[in-house]
């Protein structure tokens, strides 16, 4: 028996050891899956693009080119080399974020993408904060209120917000506040005579002109960005709300909620400080996913507003069968989806204390 006991709170070297070499291998672990994940992507991306029935050659040349303009573009894109070939150098130039040249634009496309997507940033943030500042409350008091008035209307919002369609909802919004009532802005993200007036510093057109202090252009901008956020919010706003509702009518019929009353303790105190507490994490988990939906539904939305963004980019790209603007977008959601995933999963570790003990 050693005469000199460790001190208490003082974890031995080859614990500590040990759990820094448990860490750095999940981080691994981690590592190797996201890239494992991205590399998939890119290679479904890449196949997509060459099995569709486009030709990527008459999209450049036009169906009037000559045969020998065309097996020089041929050659010049690329298409002579083996497919195994091309897929190695397709990833080489996607690492270096060269999504090749949009056949729409004539720009190369990660210039294109870095200059639209902005507008669609603004628009999906705008949406996402209406979908969360009313989705959760609508939520929790939805089950606190169960199989009331209240919770059967929060419902049928919600089933309306997956039901209708965005882009007929925007067309009915913009004959009534737009054309009927004036309260808004029409199509498009800011008034011609105020375009001009606006610095981009953030692309964020709301910043941009709060920034400079242009109040007038600022209220300009709000009045075209608050029909189609509000449009994309109430799909936000569906699922997460009918996502807490769910989480919330679990945790109440937990017994420490009934304990928690018996106690004395009232029942928003119950709800909200108790029962709140223990779904957090699974709410920032469905808000972040909420995000990313609506960063990629955001197509539609765009293109009945005249929206210069993300979505409405990819549209016309897939309109005029330009795959290189395609094949880009595409890994760009999905790279989207696989952030907002580890987000989640990082999230679950820092705020959850049972996911820490079980890795521990």
């Amino acid at each position: 028996m050693s005469l000199i006991e460790p001190t208490a709170g003082v974890q031995p070297a080859e614990t500590r050891w040990t759990r820094v070499a448990e860490r750095a291998a999940s981080l691994g672990k981690l590592l190797v899956s996201v890239a494992v994940t991205l590399l998939g992507l890119a290679a479904l991306t890449f196949f997509i693009g060459r099995l569709l029935p486009i030709d990527p050659v008459v999209s450049v040349l036009g169906d009037n080119a000559s045969q020998e303009a065309y097996q020089k573009m041929y050659v010049l894109l690329g298409l002579d080399k083996p497919l195994w070939e091309q897929f190695l150098l397709y990833l080489k130039h996607v690492c270096m974020l060269d999504f090749g040249t949009s056949l729409t634009t004539g720009h190369p496309v990660s210039e294109d993408i870095a200059r639209v997507f902005p507008a669609t940033l603004e628009l999906a943030s705008l949406a996402a904060l209406i979908g969360t500042s009313l989705g959760i409350p609508a939520g929790v008091l939805s089950a606190m209120y169960r199989n009331t008035w209240f919770d059967h209307g929060i419902r049928f919002i919600g089933l309306l917000g997956h039901s209708a369609p965005n882009f007929w909802l925007g067309l009915m919004g913009l004959v009534l506040f737009y054309a009927a009532l004036g309260w808004i802005g029409g199509p498009g993200r800011i008034d011609f005579m105020y375009e001009f007036d606006v610095h981009k510093v953030t692309g964020f057109y709301l910043i941009d002109t709060a920034i400079a202090g242009n109040w007038e252009a600022f209220r300009n901008v709000f009045s075209h960005l608050i029909l189609p956020a509000s449009i994309l919010g109430l799909s936000g706003l569906s699922y997460i709300s009918r996502m807490t509702r769910s989480f919330m009518i679990e945790q109440l019929s937990q017994e420490y909620v009934i304990t928690a009353r018996i106690k004395g303790l009232s029942w928003a105190r119950s709800v909200w400080i108790h029962a709140f507490r223990n779904v957090a994490v699974q709410v920032v988990t469905v808000v972040a996913l909420s995000y990313a939906f609506l960063l990629e539904g955001a197509v539609l939305t765009e293109t009945v507003f005249a929206w210069p963004g993300f979505g409405r980019y990819l549209t016309n790209a897939m309109l005029a069968g330009d795959m290189n603007a395609v094949v880009g977008c595409s890994l760009l959601i999905g790279v989207i989806f696989v952030v907002l995933n580890l987000v989640c999963d990082l999230l679950y570790r820092i705020f959850d204390p049972r996911t820490r003990q079980e890795q521990s």
